[in-house]
């Protein structure tokens, strides 16, 4: 195969596009649900190991990002402590309750877990957790990839939600296979269209509060008079607005 940016493009864009058309209804739900919560009172937690620890930090202060989100970072499950720690601890499903505590999580409150294959071990206790606390749950995923690493004795990620996003990202994550090695992969880039889709669909519910409850980019002029309003607003809820 000759790998090329081109097809590269090609690809995702038809993952993108199938997010767009069989998720759209999904999406819109989860963003209704979503703002109807935070007009209530509830906040929104972002969970997900390894890279897809990458998408919770999407969600912190982020430009054009719904600010009434705290992602769940921590250092036992991005690649700060080296790959093979965090390999082993999205696997470990014993971290599951410290780190839950560690965020104080309301049963109004509610959680987006992103786990593109659906079987580790951490992300699932996060997500019975939570459900077991009264958290609305929502789960990103490939049901595709999900699937084929099941069995019958074991049931992925999308059995511990409330509702689940397809990603749509192909088995082992990756858009080509060249000498047996997959090469270029989409769960992250599909998991962050995700997030922002969500956003988009959410300021429709929220476009008449005051603040608005969107960052500006820090380097805009005077976004800092809006940010910090924002800022105050959250940051007994969360911990990294310091």
């Amino acid at each position: 195969m000759n790998i090329s940016i081109e097809k590269f493009s090609k690809k995702i864009n038809e993952i993108i596009n199938k997010i767009s058309n069989k998720e759209k209804g999904k999406i819109k739900e989860v963003a209704k649900i979503l703002s109807k919560k935070y007009l209530d009172g509830s906040h929104l937690y972002i969970f997900g190991t390894g890279h897809n620890h990458c998408i919770a930090e999407e969600s912190l202060h982020r430009a054009g990002a719904f600010a009434g989100v705290t992602p769940i970072l921590d250092k036992n499950i991005d690649f700060s402590k080296g790959i093979t720690r965090a390999s082993a601890n999205e696997r470990d499903k014993s971290l599951a309750k410290k780190i839950f505590a560690k965020f104080k999580p309301l049963k109004c409150d509610s959680i987006i877990i992103f786990s593109n294959s659906g079987v580790n071990q951490l992300p699932i206790e996060i997500s019975k957790i939570a459900k077991q606390k009264g958290l609305f749950v929502i789960v990103v995923l490939s049901i595709k990839y999900a699937n084929s690493l099941s069995k019958k004795t074991f049931k992925n990620l999308s059995h511990f939600c409330d509702i689940y996003i397809n990603n749509y990202s192909p088995i082992g994550d990756t858009i080509f296979e060249e000498k047996n090695i997959g090469i270029s992969s989409s769960s992250t880039i599909a998991g962050i269209f995700i997030l922002n889709s969500l956003w988009a669909e959410m300021y429709k519910f929220l476009k008449n509060e005051t603040p608005l409850p969107f960052y500006k980019s820090s380097n805009l002029p005077r976004s800092n008079l809006h940010n910090k309003k924002i800022e105050n607003k959250f940051k007994n809820k969360n911990i990294f607005l310091k």
